[in-house]
């Protein structure tokens, strides 16, 4: 296989998870590679994520690295064999990679988690709220920039709105709420759209209010990723340069027990659809 120049962050997630298993082996890449008849530069390039691997040798890799979770390795399988040309896939050279890594995130998840605390999450967002955030940019986008971040970003909403969404939970925090990115208008059919949404069967919604006392976790900003099992799942946060993927097993279990803490104190969905209405209301 060629050389890839600009690995995705699937294809590293796979190439992280094969190095993983082969250390837990107790196996240097040089013994990896002599079981498969291959030198080490080989089994390192996989590793980096710049050349692939085939069904085939995968499955050796695994047994020779004693790893028996079978779900485990066949997902591992449909990531190294996986030829999706994705819509992002039109974007690519357009937009910073990380813009098509989070799509690529997204058209894989089995689920999603969002917990909000300044903006609603990019999938949810309204046209003029998402062309509001991108305006407020710094350093600048041009119009024509800022337009085609704005199409990437509706075309995001299959996640929930194609032909198979995905479960989706959000908790939102007040102030996330009531932030006016732009105008009234905006602010008004944003929480419309909240609204809407909510009532999907496979979307919840819950609202963390200001009037929640002593819960500090209130800050916690995050969107988890489930993946085809949850040792793939992935969790994103945002960064000034950009977005981190987080997928370490232990800090994947303090991210689901987070989010299962801030779940817990927030408002339920019934009464989160009330209090954002009440809101819409009073704009």
């Amino acid at each position: 296989m060629s050389a890839r120049r600009e690995p995705t962050a699937r294809q590293m997630r796979l190439a992280v998870e094969l190095r993983r298993l082969r250390e837990a082996a107790g196996l240097s890449a040089r013994e990896a590679g002599a079981l498969l008849g291959v030198n080490s530069v080989q089994i390192s390039q996989i590793e980096l994520g710049t050349s692939g691997v085939s069904e085939k040798r995968l499955r050796r890799l695994a047994s020779h690295y004693a790893c028996t979770d079978t779900e485990f390795i066949d997902a591992l399988v449909a990531m190294a064999t996986d030829r999706t040309q994705g819509w992002w896939e039109e974007y690519r050279g357009l937009l910073p990679t990380s813009f098509l890594d989070l799509s690529e995130l997204d058209h894989h998840a089995r689920c999603r988690r969002d917990v909000a605390v300044l903006f609603v999450p990019g999938p949810l967002q309204t046209e003029n709220y998402a062309r509001a955030i991108f305006s407020n940019r710094i350093p600048e986008l041009t119009e024509d920039e800022r337009e085609l971040r704005v199409r990437h970003r509706m075309a995001r909403r299959v996640i929930i709105e194609g032909p198979s969404p995905v479960s989706y939970e959000l908790v939102i925090h007040e102030a996330a709420l009531r932030i006016m990115v732009d105008d009234r208008a905006t602010t008004r059919a944003q929480l419309s759209r909240l609204l809407d949404l909510s009532e999907a069967d496979h979307i919840t919604v819950r609202v963390l209010p200001f009037t929640l006392e002593g819960f500090a976790r209130a800050g916690s900003t995050m969107t988890y990723v489930g993946g085809r099992v949850p040792k793939l799942d992935t969790v994103v946060r945002d960064v000034p340069h950009g977005s981190v993927f987080i997928d370490s097993e232990a800090m994947l279990g303090v991210f689901r027990t987070r989010f299962r803490k801030i779940e817990e104190v927030a408002l339920a969905p019934d009464r989160s659809r009330d209090f954002i209405h009440e809101l819409a209301n009073e704009l």
